[in-house]
């Protein structure tokens, strides 16, 4: 299916599209969702937890999308606060202690930007999460499901292996933002998702993700089991192979996939 950019932001942000807790259902076996961040409170809009992917137990962090606009408040619309990067980050340093991999899924059209977000430090959430995922002493695996906007998409994106869906979108803010900065028009921002080279199709010649997976044709609704055989068959394939790297090269090579960008 050949779409222009403007066309796979629309489709990326549509409400059908599989979720991360969609992914996990399928993916994983004895899900447990943990919450909390251990300083403020549960963000709803990052979900986490430990699971068994087959016979290995991982740890899964995902971006979690409503499916109406009631689910979609609960989630907050997949803006997390900064209590939900710590939730994430807390996991992930529970999986560096008991030597879990960490499975991320990605979908939010950025952090939530609100005051009480900024007050609770919402900069240094997501700082913190880069910097600690550099160093985590246990291989991620990153897949962009949908939409990937901003730092509040990267603050799960510092991975051994970063992924993306055929019809995904990954970028520094929203076409709409993008537009409205670089344009001074909102409005021309089907010419700003063309501008910022935001497909997969894009940053992978961009080496900037690992690569692409392909959608069925219409799109990842159209065959959830499809697009979830698909996730899990290469998490399968990475898994084993960053499993068995000595610790001192997986962090090398982390280091310097991030370095080279």
């Amino acid at each position: 299916m050949d779409l222009t950019p403007w066309e796979k932001v629309k489709l990326a942000r549509m409400p059908l599209r599989p979720t991360g807790l969609d992914y996990i259902e399928r993916i994983f076996d004895g899900f447990l969702e943990l919450h909390g961040d251990r300083y403020f409170g549960e963000d709803r809009a990052i979900v986490g937890g430990i699971a068994f992917f087959g016979s290995i137990p991982v740890t899964v962090i995902a971006q979690q999308k409503g499916r109406n606009t009631k689910e979609n408040i609960t989630r907050n619309f997949s803006m997390p606060h900064p209590e939900g990067y710590r939730k994430a980050l807390r996991l992930m340093k529970q999986a560096e202690k008991f030597h879990r991999p960490v499975i991320c899924f990605i979908d939010t059209p950025g952090a939530f930007c609100g005051l009480g977000a900024e007050e609770r430090g919402q900069g240094e959430a997501i700082a913190t999460n880069l910097a600690e995922m550099m160093l985590l002493k246990t291989p991620i695996i990153s897949v962009v499901i949908s939409e990937g906007g901003s730092g509040g998409a990267l603050a799960l994106g510092v991975a051994d292996k970063v992924y993306m869906l055929e019809h995904a979108v990954y970028s520094i803010l929203s076409p709409e933002g993008f537009a409205s900065i670089l344009y001074k028009d909102s409005s021309k921002a089907e010419q700003a998702a063309k501008d910022m080279r935001l497909t997969a199709q894009d940053l992978y010649q961009y080496k900037i993700i690992d690569g692409i997976i392909p959608e069925p044709a219409g799109g990842a609704h159209n065959d959830i089991d499809m697009i979830t055989q698909s996730v899990k068959d290469l998490i399968e394939s990475d898994l084993q192979e960053l499993m068995q790297q000595p610790l001192d090269t997986l962090l090398e090579q982390r280091y310097q996939k991030f370095r080279n960008m």
